[in-house]
């Protein structure tokens, strides 16, 4: 459990550099999450490292899994946003708020970043991690739901009540895909397909 206690704080204050009002502006969205991503997923590796034969286990249907869930996540993503536009005023700001990052970077390598980096990044940390540490400690349900509630609190630095939804919903669907697969390589293909679609191929605003 002292992993975790250093590894979310730590989180945390990468969270919070990179999305409070009075850091964000300050820092490279991309650049500040790519570095953020790769120092926790280094940190999840070398520290989780007697368990990567079982969390990292592969499996081919893996790819359908992680295609089909980053499709479903997707869908959910896209009929939410209509709904919460049409039922509160600050629901579709506050999205192009989140969709702000985006003139920071040039698409191809906000795609790049997503897919190949901060997404897979995220899945090794947070649940190849954080969750599995967390279900070692107070069984699979409580650990499943702390994760997600965890990586959802990180996320509260940028005062943006959709931004901390999404977190919550995401935290929980690829922390349920964890739960159930009992490896991290759906959740970590679901997240990068999600990511790319969701911001650069797709963009639901």
């Amino acid at each position: 459990m002292r992993a975790v206690v250093v590894g979310c704080p730590l989180a945390a204050v990468f969270w919070f550099v990179m999305f409070s009002p009075w850091t964000a502006s300050a820092v490279n969205f991309w650049l500040g999450m790519t570095a953020a991503t790769g120092v926790l997923s280094v940190f999840a590796l070398v520290l989780g490292r007697q368990t990567l034969s079982r969390v990292y286990r592969f499996e081919l249907k893996w790819l359908a899994i992680g295609i089909a869930s980053a499709v479903v996540l997707y869908l959910v993503f896209f009929i939410g946003d209509r709904l919460a536009s049409a039922l509160f005023d600050f629901a579709s700001p506050e999205v192009e708020g989140i969709y702000g990052t985006k003139a920071q970077a040039a698409p191809a390598l906000i795609g790049t970043l997503l897919l190949f980096w901060i997404g897979p990044a995220e899945e090794v940390f947070w649940r190849g991690f954080i969750q599995h540490r967390l279900a070692g400690r107070f069984g699979e349900s409580r650990g499943f739901l702390l994760a997600a509630a965890v990586y959802a609190f990180v996320h509260i630095w940028a005062f943006n009540l959709m931004l901390l939804a999404a977190a919550l919903v995401c935290g929980l669907f690829w922390g349920w895909m964890f739960l159930r697969y009992k490896s991290v390589w759906p959740g970590l293909i679901s997240h990068a397909l999600w990511d790319l679609t969701i911001f650069v191929l797709l963009p639901i605003h």
